[in-house]
């Protein structure tokens, strides 16, 4: 039993974070050549993604009050907002970037871990059903499974974006891409989730 709980969880994983590749591709094209970059990357995903574990363990072990489902739709302002200031800072720093490209920008791991929660709305979504079905054995096999593809998830994004093509295009467009990557993914969660009766 205990195998095929190993086995689901891995799928489960890929189907519900393989999204998460391209933002953080684009986390490690916006951090590329500052030192840290890895590590607080690492640390905000698995930040992020330990608050969406818990969350879903919570709710599928019977506090549905603590997080009702209408709520999770709203976690699309997260990325919104912070998508916003990336747009804003871009265009009021504009030319002060073309100019010396040498290192990228800071990476706040808060931030990664807020961008990972946020886009964990549909992954709450998933969990709560299967962790009320699979009993604890589950939810710890799940759990451990997860946690342990995060750090996969992370090398496999940094692989895609230090590739010499993907690179050389990430570091010409990040600036435009990751403000227009968090602002989308941001609408995408509030109208998927009929946030504000959309």
């Amino acid at each position: 039993m205990l195998g095929v709980f190993i086995l689901q969880a891995i799928g489960l994983f890929i189907a519900t974070n393989i999204d998460d590749i391209i933002v953080l591709s684009l986390f490690f094209a916006r951090g590329a050549g500052r030192s840290g970059t890895t590590a607080k990357i690492i640390a905000g995903q698995y930040l992020g993604f330990g608050a969406i574990l818990a969350t879903a363990v919570i709710v599928a072990l019977g506090a549905r009050s603590f997080l009702p489902e209408s709520f999770i739709p709203y976690f699309g302002l997260i990325p919104l907002a912070l998508g916003l200031r990336a747009a804003w800072q871009s265009w009021r720093g504009k030319d002060d970037d073309d100019d010396e490209q040498v290192t990228g920008k800071p990476i706040s791991v808060m931030t990664v871990a807020a961008v990972t929660f946020a886009n964990g709305g549909d992954n709450i979504g998933v969990y709560v059903p299967i962790f009320v079905t699979v009993g604890a054995v589950g939810i710890i096999a799940y759990s451990g499974v997860f946690l342990l593809l995060v750090a996969g998830l992370v090398l496999v994004a940094r692989y895609v974006a230090t590739r010499k093509p993907i690179a050389a295009t990430l570091e010409r467009w990040e600036h435009v891409l990751f403000p227009l990557v968090l602002i989308g993914l941001g609408i995408f969660i509030l109208v998927e989730g009929g946030a504000f009766g959309l």
